[in-house]
């Protein structure tokens, strides 16, 4: 049943990433076409910075549980790299912890925000007067899947502590 869930949450994952990676474009064709405009036809596009703020803000929490997963984050590895392979899976083991819980925290409190700007109907004071709880939802969905992604981090360290074994991260991937 783990397997299944796993398998069914990488696939989440990875759609999450294409989605990332379509609004990526569309945020590069956008400004592309809105520069071209401006300078050619002396015609702005007022709503191209709105959107690429907010896509912004989406494939940072889109990717967020892609990137951990394959390890491709940002480590400071200088001292660390210099302890016991039993140090270093304890380590791994505290930090993922921590870090889950605070992903579970976050998830929260933004699923609590997201739910309140429903509630009231509120809507972005901008050109596009989009409703805040479209944009804020990224952020309790991308939380929640970092958080899972984070727990399951935790249990392949525990899993490989048994063994006493650090899981060899390969860089090869894509």
């Amino acid at each position: 049943m783990l397997r299944k869930f796993n398998n069914i949450f990488d696939l989440m994952i990875n759609g999450m990433v294409i989605f990332a990676g379509i609004l990526l474009i569309f945020s590069m064709l956008s400004i592309s076409a809105e520069v071209v405009s401006r300078y050619l036809f002396g015609y702005p596009f007022g709503w191209v910075t709105e959107i690429c703020e907010y896509s912004l803000v989406y494939i940072t929490f889109l990717v967020a549980a892609w990137v951990l997963r394959q390890e491709r984050h940002i480590k400071m590895d200088l001292i660390f790299n210099r302890l016991s392979l039993k140090l270093q899976s304890t380590l791994n083991i505290l930090t993922s912890l921590v870090s889950a819980m605070a992903c579970f925290v976050i998830f929260l409190f933004s699923l609590r925000v997201t739910w309140e700007l429903f509630k009231t109907g509120y809507f972005t004071p901008t050109v596009l007067e989009i409703p805040k709880f479209i944009i804020m939802a990224i952020i309790f969905i991308g939380s929640l899947t970092l958080f899972f992604q984070l727990l399951i981090r935790t249990f392949n360290f525990i899993y490989n502590k048994k063994k006493d074994q650090i899981p060899k991260i390969n860089l090869d991937k894509t």
